[in-house]
């Protein structure tokens, strides 16, 4: 049980990390369109990415690998939401899996506990498991090991691939669609996705946030359809009226 919030008030002071982002965003606009109070955890400069939420989101400066400057902010905060990570490394410039899901997870939890913060939400991906391939899952599974050992009332999210306004995926792939003479798939592309809109995984976690039953839980979320990667290849192409044409790549090759 949440034995850390009242429910019943309705109204929490949230604080955010991520909030910028695509997922970030619109998981702050419904928080405020429900009422709650939000800070944001920003670097300096990126503060006005906020500024159309509206006077219940407060900007905190700073950066979630470092622990001093931002963590005397989550005092009178009923609940963390912690949604910081990448989708590609760049090594040189210490982006890596490792910080970006594992540090920054730890930092977190860590403020979190100091300031007896109960209730905290986590952005995992789906995939993420014990025996993972990638250094993406096996990094995602191990911040949430970190998150089940933290004694929070936590709950875990691991979307599939997002889609919506900005994302990285459709609007990537039809860009590469407008620019290509032909579209790479790698084998057969009969390989299964479960495509979520970026609103239904946001409507989630505003949701679990007080309610008791998520508590301890982690949910895979997909949307509704279960489609092949040359079928959504297909769709995008429509949508943006571009005759498509694939060329199948060995995996080998890959």
């Amino acid at each position: 049980t949440l034995q850390h919030i009242n429910i019943t008030k309705g109204a929490m002071q949230v604080f955010m990390t991520g909030a910028t982002g695509l997922v970030g965003s619109e998981i702050l606009r419904r928080l405020v369109q429900a009422g709650h109070q939000v800070r944001c955890l920003v670097r300096k400069g990126s503060e006005r990415k906020l500024a159309m939420s509206g006077a219940s989101v407060e900007p905190v400066y700073g950066d979630v690998l470092e622990t001093t400057e931002w963590i005397d902010a989550l005092a009178g905060c009923d609940a963390v939401i912690h949604l910081v990570g990448i989708l590609r490394e760049f090594p040189a410039r210490q982006i890596t899996f490792e910080r970006l899901h594992v540090q920054t997870t730890k930092n977190v939890v860590e403020a979190v506990q100091a300031h007896g913060i109960q209730r905290y939400l986590h952005m995992s991906a789906l995939g993420a498991r014990r025996n993972a391939v990638t250094g993406y899952h096996k990094t995602k599974f191990k911040a949430e090991e970190m998150v089940r050992a933290s004694g929070l009332d936590y709950t875990i999210f691991r979307p599939s691939v997002i889609f919506g306004p900005k994302d990285k995926f459709v609007n990537l792939l039809a860009d590469m669609m407008k620019k290509a003479p032909f579209m790479p798939v790698f084998g057969d592309g009969l390989y299964k996705l479960q495509p979520v809109a970026v609103e239904n995984v946001a409507e989630g976690y505003v949701k679990a946030l007080s309610m008791p039953r998520t508590v301890g839980k982690a949910y895979e979320v997909g949307g509704p359809e279960q489609l092949g990667y040359v079928e959504i290849l297909h769709a995008i192409a429509d949508a943006i009226g571009k005759k498509l044409h694939i060329v199948h790549v060995p995996m080998g090759v890959m």
